[in-house]
Parts: structure tokens; C-alpha cells; sequence
């Protein structure tokens, strides 16, 4: 062999071996953010992606301070894939779970493995279920049974570091190379509206004005909340400065989320320390040895990392929990291990003005909204980004109809139509893409035993209501009373929406009248019920699990109850044991016309709620229903089957009309201004 070509060859195991010590030597952040991007798609990328996705658990997350560049021996290897299964340790802290979703989608863009892609989206998935009902993340998933770790979690950007790669996904920014299906990003979306509405929940009043945020919140009352020893209920400058960054990163803000920027700068530029610098000696390993604090006026302003909730006063702790004013007066492993202050709030200020003039533009090239007519709009295209801004800023008592136009989006957020609010109009501009989405369920708001009537995501109070192509859902799932749709309002038309839910979907209630036409209702138990007179033409009734349709709470000597005409009732497969109705109070009327019934009805039709007396008292009925499940002579024997002549006084007149003798419910009078 020539002495040229043994030079090539040892030059060539030189550079290799070197490229590897260059990698062993620079951290696992460093590796992820530092490199070029040509680099990514090396067989040195590729046999750390390897190492990613081993350490990977079953659930989605990853484990944190893990040097992933680090080869692993064959024993380590089977060691971690015992661990699979184990989910214990996965989490977002110190920037784990995201930062190695990151890394596989460089990879992946270079190197498209199905394997990376599919260690992103299980990684994607366990951020989307790792999230409370309340909008927050822990700092673990699962929530280990003791300790700090259920808190939601700011603490070094935990929460932020989730929420800008949500953004990413729901935005198709192409930052990651990943991109997920329709239905994930349109989970992404409400995830982050979700982390949205928390971190506006959080956001620390302090008498009575708004401030900053703790590291880390009781995930149950939202108060500021104790972690480790040395980390008390505060104010954070640190945390604080990248959740404000985060919410001026949001194109078209919310005036909730404008109104928390504005306090939370005002309160950046009160507690801002001056004329101090931090200076640090370091050891020949490269380690802090001391810390301490120098005056010094022409330095740039600091924060604390700390702060007293009742005056932000800045303070030090020990691993012992007691306070210091001082960082001087702790003692040298606290001092020197931990980062007591921050400049990251200076970023805030410095990208403010900017921040200010965008909002300040939009807000003035925004039309002036029509007082009876106004457009809501999540890309900010419309007068409002959100329905209850909308809602809250019609006029009270109007002499005309309000009619608020919704483009296409998911909207998640809680809806009121309120008392003072007669006349409103919700028109959605598709009933499949026009969503109104939140998930409130009676164990999470735990109120006492009427907690049902808070879980709404829509409540209707307003008289002269009326809601078209829209779909309104609870997303809470099968965990028990949810309600989607709560109308209580005086005359209410509902027509072409998409009602969707589990266990009491549609509230349907009050003294007044309410006409349901062409509608999708879909439910587990009750999932129609109320004291309504409410009449339900041509709509499909969608049983999700073997239950009972209604639960009619029909005052005693009304005439008219729920009325079902030319509806059918269908099922999902497996289901066929759903009862048309139960009487939830004695005196329910219930009568289904013209209906078509699959298989999934029970031939006895209804069931008495084991209250014997309300077979006499209430009233159910059918006239003319066919399909598998019309079996009309098996049904209840106090049950009745109308005759031709007695249907004629369930027609949609007879039910609706009043005395005005006027048609109210016809879809015409509503039709929206154009």
C-alpha cells in the first residue's frame, strides 16, 4: 500500500474521530440549536437521532438531562428499550420532550425517516394529552403522586417552550419539517387557546392590579405556589419575561391578552434593579466559585428572579426556605448555583414599541364595527378574534337584530348570550369549520350538586336567539354531566348546528319556546333535557352509548314538552340498548312523530326513572315512527300511540304558537344582513 494512501486513510479516521470528540465535548442543547443545518443530515445526526429515539418512552415524552449524543453500549441499549414501557420521569423541564422533537425534525429533514416522523407525532400527541382541562402543563407527565411537580409549570420556560412549538404546528410555519394532520393541528390550536386562557388566569394581581407570573401556580386555585425550598410563591422577572414574549408574538391579540402585555411592561419597568452588575470568578473547571453584586451605574438593568407578591422586593433563599435580603447572605452553593438575576425582561421592553405600533395599526385599520352588524374572525380579518368579545360589545336591549357573522376557526372559549342581550344572531360561515369548542365538566368545576348548569359552552339567556352553521361542542368526554348547548332564553331557533357532546349535551330549558331544525345532537345520557317547550324537526339524533335520548323536566300543566318531528335516531355501532326518554321530573312530556328509529331503541321505548308515580304523571308518545327500532306494540304499556287525530295538535304551530299569533320561528325572519 503507497505511503499517499495510508496518509488518506489515517487523515480521513482523524476527521471522523474528531467530528465524533467535537460532538462528545459540546452539550445535547448545543448539538440541537448550534450546528448547520447541512450537518443534520450526517450519519453522526442520524446515529444520535437512533440514541433519540431509544431513550424515547412509550408514552411520547422523554427524560431531561440526558447527554443523547453520548454512544451507548449494547447493554444500555437493552436497558432502554426495558424502559419503554415505564413512563415514569417523562417531562418538559430543563427543555426535555421538546428539544428532542426538535432535533428528529432537523433530521428528518434531511433524512426522512419514518421513524423520526413518528416519534415527533407520538412526542406531539403526549404534549397534547399532558395538558390540564385548565389550560396548563405539570412539569411531569404522568403527575408523579408527590411533590411540586403538579403545578403548572413556568418554571425555566416549561410551559413556553410548549406553547412556541404548538404555535409553530398551528401556524404551519414550517419550522419544524414535520407536519402533522388536519385534526392534530386543529388540536394544537385549541391546546394553545387553551395555554392562552391560563396564563391570563395566572397572571398575578397585586391589589388589585395586574403584575407577573410565579414560576409555577397551584394548578387548582391558579395561585402562585411554592416548588423547592429555595423556590417560593413570587414574581418571577425570568419566567415572567418570556410568557409576556410569547403573548406578543400572537398576530392578532385578544384585548385580554393586549391588556396583560401592557401590565405586565408597566410592571417590568417598575421593578427594573439599576446601577448593579453581577460579577462571577470561575475555577479552572470552568464553574462559578463566587458571586457577588457590584455597583455600578452605567450598568443595564436587572431583575430579580424572586420577588415578594406585596411589593417586589427582591429575595435570596437557602436550601432551608428562609429569606434573605441580600445575596450575600446565603451561603455559597445557592449563591453560585443559581441564577438569582435576569436580564431576559430587557428583550420585553426593547421589542414593546414595536409590539405597541402593530396592535395600535391593526386596531385602527380594523372597520369600525356596525353596531347591528359584526364579524368575528380568528386571523383578525374580522371586528373581533373572539364571539364573547363580540357578544359583550353589542348593544344591550337593541331595537333591531344583532347578527355577528363567525368565519371559519376553531374558537375555544366560553360563550354567553346574556339577558341583556335579546336579538343576537350567531351565523357561522360552515357548520363543519365554524366551532365553538370548550370542555368544562362537572368533576373539573366541582361546584356542589348543581355544578351541570356552569359547565356550558354556550349559554343562551338573551330572548329572540337564533344560531345557524355552527357547530358547539364539549370536549370534556365520557367523564360525566357536559353540557354543550344551554338555552334558557325566550324564543330560540337553532338551525343547521352541529350539537356535540357525551352525558347532557343540550340543555334545552326555561319558560320560553325553542324550534331546532335540520341539527345534528349527539350524546351519551339525557343528552337532551330541560323544561323547555322545544320543537326538533328534521334533525338527526345520534346516540353514543346505550343510555337514554331525553330527560324532560316538563312543568306540571304545560301543554307541550320536547316534540320530535321527522327526526332520526341513529347510533353508533355496538350501541342498541337507548331508551327514547326517562322522566328526570314527574310531570315530562316527550312525543317523537314521523320518526325513523334504528335498531339501537329498546322495544319498551321509555323508562320511569324507577319512579312508579310518573307513569301516571308523565306523557310520552309517538305517532308513525318507523324503522327497526319502531317496535310500537312492545313499547311501555303507559305509553301512548297517538291516533291521526290526536297528531294534528302536535304540529309545529300548535307547539310554538303564542299568542301573538305571529310565526316567530320561521327560518326567513332571521336571515342575516348581508
Amino acid at each position: 500500500m503507497s505511503k499517499r494512501i495510508l496518509l488518506l486513510i489515517t487523515l480521513i479516521i482523524s476527521l471522523t474521530t474528531g467530528s465524533q470528540a467535537q460532538k462528545l465535548d459540546h452539550s445535547w442543547q448545543g448539538i440541537i440549536t448550534s450546528e448547520p443545518d447541512e450537518w443534520y443530515g450526517s450519519d453522526e445526526a442520524q446515529r444520535i437521532a437512533d440514541n433519540v429515539l431509544l431513550y424515547q418512552r412509550d408514552i411520547g415524552g422523554w427524560p431531561k438531562n440526558i447527554q443523547m449524543q453520548k454512544p451507548l453500549s449494547k447493554d444500555e441499549k437493552e436497558k432502554l428499550l426495558q424502559l419503554k414501557n415505564d413512563p415514569k420521569g417523562c417531562t418538559t423541564d430543563n427543555g426535555a420532550t421538546v428539544q428532542e422533537m426538535l432535533y428528529l425534525s432537523k433530521v428528518y429533514k434531511h433524512v426522512p425517516d419514518e421513524r423520526y416522523k413518528e416519534a415527533f407525532l407520538k412526542g406531539l400527541n403526549y404534549l397534547l394529552e399532558a395538558q390540564y382541562n385548565n389550560g396548563g402543563w405539570p412539569q411531569f407527565y404522568p403527575v408523579p403522586p408527590k411533590g411540586y411537580y403538579s403545578h403548572i409549570t413556568y418554571n425555566d420556560d416549561s410551559m413556553v417552550n410548549i406553547m412556541r412549538l404548538l404555535e409553530a404546528i398551528m401556524n404551519q410555519t414550517g419550522y419544524y419539517s414535520i407536519t402533522p394532520d388536519q385534526q392534530t393541528i386543529e388540536k394544537a390550536k385549541i391546546a394553545f387557546d387553551k395555554g392562552v386562557e391560563c396564563i391570563l388566569k395566572t397572571q398575578y394581581k397585586q391589589n388589585g392590579v395586574l403584575t407577573a407570573w410565579c414560576a409555577q401556580h397551584d394548578e387548582n386555585t391558579f395561585e402562585p405556589a411554592k416548588a423547592r425550598a429555595y423556590e417560593l410563591p413570587s414574581l418571577s422577572g425570568k419566567e415572567s419575561a418570556q410568557i409576556v414574549l410569547l403573548l406578543m408574538s400572537i398576530q392578532h391579540p385578544s384585548q385580554a391578552v393586549i391588556n396583560a402585555v401592557e401590565h405586565a411592561v408597566a410592571w417590568f419597568e417598575k421593578s427594573k434593579i439599576e446601577g448593579i452588575r453581577v460579577d462571577r470568578t470561575y475555577g479552572a473547571n470552568g464553574k462559578v466559585t463566587n458571586k457577588v453584586v457590584i455597583k455600578d451605574a452605567s450598568a443595564p438593568p436587572l431583575w430579580a428572579r424572586f420577588m415578594n407578591l406585596d411589593d417586589n422586593t427582591p429575595f435570596f433563599c437557602d436550601r432551608d426556605g428562609i429569606k434573605k435580603a441580600t445575596l450575600a447572605e446565603i451561603g455559597s452553593e445557592r449563591r453560585n448555583g443559581y441564577r438569582w438575576y435576569t436580564d431576559e425582561p430587557a428583550e420585553v421592553l426593547k421589542k414593546y414599541p414595536e409590539w405597541k405600533a402593530r396592535v395600535s395599526a391593526q386596531t385602527k385599520t380594523t372597520k369600525k364595527a356596525d353596531q347591528y352588524y359584526m364579524v368575528v374572525a380568528k386571523d383578525g380579518s374580522g371586528d373581533y378574534t373572539s364571539i364573547q368579545e363580540a357578544i359583550d360589545n353589542a348593544k344591550a336591549f337593541p331595537y333591531q337584530r344583532v347578527v355577528i357573522y363567525i368565519k371559519n376557526g376553531v374558537y375555544y372559549e366560553k360563550v354567553k348570550v346574556h339577558e341583556w342581550n335579546p336579538n343576537i344572531s350567531l351565523i357561522g360561515e360552515s357548520k363543519e369549520k365554524t366551532i365553538i369548542t370548550y370542555d368544562d365538566n362537572f368533576k373539573k368545576l366541582n361546584l356542589g350538586r348543581n355544578s351541570t348548569f356552569y359547565t356550558y359552552t354556550v349559554l343562551v339567556e338573551g330572548d329572540n336567539f337564533y344560531a345557524a352553521n355552527l357547530t358547539i361542542q364539549n370536549t370534556s368526554g365520557a367523564v360525566g354531566q357536559a353540557v354543550a348547548l344551554a338555552v334558557t332564553g325566550t324564543h330560540a331557533v337553532i338551525y343547521n348546528c352541529r350539537i356535540l357532546g357525551n352525558q347532557d349535551t343540550l340543555y334545552a330549558s326555561g319558560e320560553g319556546k325553542q324550534y331546532y331544525k335540520e341539527c345534528y345532537i349527539e350524546g351519551t345520557t339525557d343528552f337532551i333535557f330541560g323544561n323547555a317547550t322545544a320543537f326538533f324537526e328534521g334533525c338527526t339524533i345520534h346516540s353514543k352509548g346505550d343510555s337514554y335520548i331525553t330527560a324532560a323536566s316538563t312543568p306540571k300543566g304545560a301543554a307541550y314538552g320536547y316534540v320530535f318531528d321527522h327526526c332520526h335516531l341513529t347510533a353508533d355501532a355496538g350501541v342498541n340498548k337507548v331508551y327514547l326518554g326517562r322522566p328526570w321530573r314527574f310531570y315530562a312530556k316527550t312525543v317523537f312523530l314521523n320518526c325513523e328509529e334504528d335498531t339501537h331503541i329498546v322495544p319498551a321505548g321509555w323508562h320511569n326513572w324507577s319512579k312508579p308515580e310518573a307513569e301516571k304523571d308523565a306523557y310520552y308518545a309517538e305517532y308513525n315512527c318507523y324503522g327497526k327500532g319502531a317496535a310500537t306494540d312492545k313499547r311501555a304499556n303507559w305509553a301512548h300511540q297517538l291516533t291521526k287525530k290526536e297528531a294534528k295538535d302536535y304540529t309545529i304551530d300548535r307547539v310554538l304558537g303564542d299568542k301573538s299569533g305571529k310565526a316567530w320561528y320561521l327560518i326567513d325572519n332571521y336571515n342575516e344582513k348581508k
